[in-house]
Order: C-alpha cells, then structure tokens, then sequence
C-alpha cells in the first residue's frame, strides 16, 4: 500500500535531499553503501547479535530512502539510477532474509526456517507479477498496491528483529516472519488478479 503513497513523504524527501545532497556523494554511491551496511547486518546476524543487525540494516534501509532524493534534489535522476536502486532494493531485503536462516526458529506450524522461504518466494513474486505485466505489456503503468508492498514489508521485518531481540527463543520473530509469508504471496495474488482484470 504504502508504494501509492509517496505523495506522504515528499517534504520529507526535499529535506533529505537537501540534506544528503550537501555531503560529495553521487545517488548510486548511496545506493551502492546501503549494500554495504546490508552485508554489515548480516555478519552481526550470523553472530546472533539482532541489536547491531538492526542498526546498521536500519541504515542501510534509511540509504535506500536517500538515494532517491538525493537524486532528485540534484536533478540527477537517471534511468540507470532508477535500475541500480530496485536491483539493490531487492538484494537488501533478500539479505536481511537470509540473515534469518543462520538464527534458531521454532517450528511453527512448519519449521522456521521453511517461513523465511516462503516469505522470500512471496517478495520475490510480489515484485515479478509487477515487472511481468509491464514487460507483457497488460498495464500502462507501473503495477502497484496490493496489501503488503516492500514498505510495509520492510516494517514487518523490523518488528521480526525487534521481537527477536526481546524474545531470543525467536517465538515472536518467527509469527511476524510467517505473517510476512502469508500476505507477501496474498499481495502478489492480489496484483496477479489486478493485471487480468485490466485485461478483460
């Protein structure tokens, strides 16, 4: 949902960029670094170490934020620039995911582990269904919404993290991760079921 809201953070955005467009970095730089701190996080993860992993995924998160209005705030939006951002997007996320497989999950319902997949397989979906019907060409915009989108996503994982360091028996953490699965392959039904509507 949050992926039709961007209107919600555009003074925000100008003052980020306003911000981070004063210090000698080019946008892609920015990007590249979130890529950097993302693989930061996942050393502190396989250490087991969930509060230096929020941190610097956090950053690396807040990176992917600044590239973006950098760009903009510089005039230096690029094709390129756009391409280099999902594409690391994509990487972040499937890192702090894959972070989670080194931790010790309960089963519930299905082992841990098995939730992690399956919440990968439904980002990875999610974010195919969009790219697939534009690629096909059943839309004429961008493919968006849907109940969970990488935002909310995102949101969800942290909370996951939070809840793993309150709870180390990673109970908590694991429900969220198996939230996560559930409606991150809801949402991709959901655009699946919107791009053939469209087309009818």
């Amino acid at each position: 949902m949050l992926d039709t809201k961007r209107h919600w953070f555009k003074d925000l955005e100008k003052l980020v960029g306003k911000l981070f467009g004063a210090l000698p970095l080019t946008p892609n730089q920015y990007t590249y670094l979130s890529g950097i701190f993302a693989l930061v996080g996942l050393w502190y993860m396989i250490q087991e170490n969930l509060v230096w992993a929020i941190i610097f995924f956090l950053i690396a998160g807040g990176l992917d934020f600044v590239d973006g209005a950098v760009a903009r705030a510089k005039n230096m939006s690029s094709k390129v620039g756009a391409y280099l951002d999902t594409v690391f997007d994509r990487y972040v996320e499937g890192i702090i995911f894959f972070g989670m497989f080194f931790l010790a999950l309960p089963t519930v319902i299905i082992p841990g582990q098995a939730w992690v997949y399956l919440a990968i397989f439904g980002s990875i979906v999610t974010t195919y269904v969009k790219a697939a019907t534009k690629e096909k060409d059943l839309v004429n915009q961008e493919l968006k919404g849907g109940l969970l989108s990488r935002g909310e996503r995102l949101i969800l994982i942290f909370i996951a993290l939070i809840l793993g360091v309150m709870y180390p028996d990673y109970l908590y953490m694991t429900y969220v991760v198996a939230i996560i699965a559930i409606l991150a392959n809801f949402t991709a039904i959901q655009r699946f079921q919107s791009a053939v509507a469209k087309n009818k």
